[in-house]
């Protein structure tokens, strides 16, 4: 009789769902909240791709950054092509293919600008996609911070070439505030296009004031004129201002103001 009993209440048990329903706080935790588990082990999973679609994007590492780019932020400097990626950049002075002969920034390869400039950058850039939408402009040099224009500056003094850079007792020039780039137009993702003489060439072949005299004497071709006008065209759309010496140097304001505005970069 008690083997009966026994048996039934077991049936009883086997089909009652109730009787097999765990407390929810004995489940384990991943079952409880599946979105969480899978933001915070997202990483761990084999197929990441219905997780990582789900979760929100995230701004660079600033630790990925080398330690000039650090420095450029802390002092208020943006990386222009955080403001706009299609803005090309290959720094002059991170090669030694310079006027100096040797490679000044050891770790920056990024533009950075006083936030003025590189919005104002964005804007000539903008002008020159609605002209030429093939071509764009592209940074040779942006910011400096004033240990490199002391390293400039002892290669140029008590030579010919002394004024095609700032002395730095002087306070310096403007990219020293970031305030000045020097930039030339290439094809998107290809060459420059000509101007003549070389980004960095200390001489009168880069001398604006001299383009016409130049072609005349077939020492720059009509082909290259017409890309530096084009080149002041857009920089003037963004309110740049060229400098004689140099095609490919722009300023956005005087060096009166920049020293009364703006700090220098160490």
């Amino acid at each position: 009789m008690r083997k009966v009993l026994f048996t039934a209440l077991l049936l009883i048990a086997c089909t009652n769902p109730s009787a097999q329903k765990l407390p929810e706080a004995a489940l384990p935790q991943e079952a409880t909240d599946s979105s969480e588990t899978l933001a915070i082990a997202g990483a761990a999973t084999t197929d990441t791709s219905a997780t990582t679609a789900a979760l929100p994007r995230t701004q660079p590492d600033s630790t990925a950054l080398s330690a000039t780019a650090r420095s450029m932020e802390r002092q208020g400097m943006v990386n222009v092509q955080s403001l706009d990626p299609t803005i090309e950049v290959s720094l002059m002075y991170s090669r030694p293919d310079n006027f100096t002969g040797r490679v000044l920034y050891d770790d920056l390869r990024e533009g950075y600008l006083h936030p003025k400039a590189a919005k104002a950058l964005v804007v000539a850039q903008q002008r020159l996609k609605q002209l030429r939408p093939e071509l764009s402009l592209i940074i040779f040099d942006a910011t400096r911070p004033m240990s490199i224009q002391q390293k400039m500056w002892d290669v140029v003094k008590n030579t010919p070439k002394y004024f095609y850079v700032s002395n730095p007792a002087r306070g310096g020039g403007m990219h020293n505030y970031g305030m000045a780039v020097d930039i030339s137009i290439c094809r998107v993702g290809g060459d420059t296009i000509p101007m003549g003489a070389t980004v960095d060439f200390m001489g009168d072949l880069s001398h604006i004031d001299k383009e016409d005299l130049l072609v005349k004497n077939k020492r720059i071709t009509e082909e290259a004129r017409a890309n530096r006008k084009l080149l002041r065209e857009v920089m003037a759309a963004g309110g740049f201002m060229p400098l004689r010496t140099e095609w490919w140097h722009f300023n956005l304001c005087s060096r009166q103001e920049a020293k009364r505005y703006y700090k220098v970069i160490k």
